[in-house]
């Protein structure tokens, strides 16, 4: 697999240019991937028109190679075989299975949880509105 390739984005971004190619690579759907990078990295980020993935905050190449390998492990190789050879799909129960193309088998996945986010700004204000409602 090709190294992510990061460049920074002004003084606050960080843009991950072949993000679009390397979900092509997984055969993954760019959405999934995308919020697993989020979820993983704490932050928020989009796809801009060239298909390049901005991020909010400075992050280095290392950080997207650790968070993928993990994200590979998780949601691409086949847990029985170790095949990347899979299609993650979803059930109408609304859970994640890896499907492997070449021993057949069949594994549920845990959906992707974030950890904690800081809440950066707004906070006297979600405090009032919190006093206002407790208040009435």
């Amino acid at each position: 697999m090709k190294p992510p390739q990061v460049q920074r984005a002004g003084t606050k971004k960080t843009a991950f240019t072949n993000f679009s190619e390397i979900c092509r690579l997984l055969k993954r759907e760019p959405k999934h991937v995308l919020q697993f990078l989020m979820a993983e990295l704490g932050t928020t980020g989009s796809i801009d028109g060239n298909q390049c993935l901005i991020v909010k905050g400075r992050f280095q190449q290392k950080h997207f190679e650790n968070v993928l390998r993990v994200y590979i492990r998780d949601y691409v190789t086949c847990h029985t075989c170790r095949s990347s050879d899979t299609l993650l799909t979803k059930d109408i129960s609304r859970l994640f299975f890896i499907q492997c193309k070449t021993c057949g088998s069949r594994c549920s996945v845990s959906s992707i949880k974030s950890g904690f986010t800081a809440m950066v700004g707004k906070r006297a204000a979600a405090r009032r509105a919190a006093e206002a409602i407790a208040g009435k």
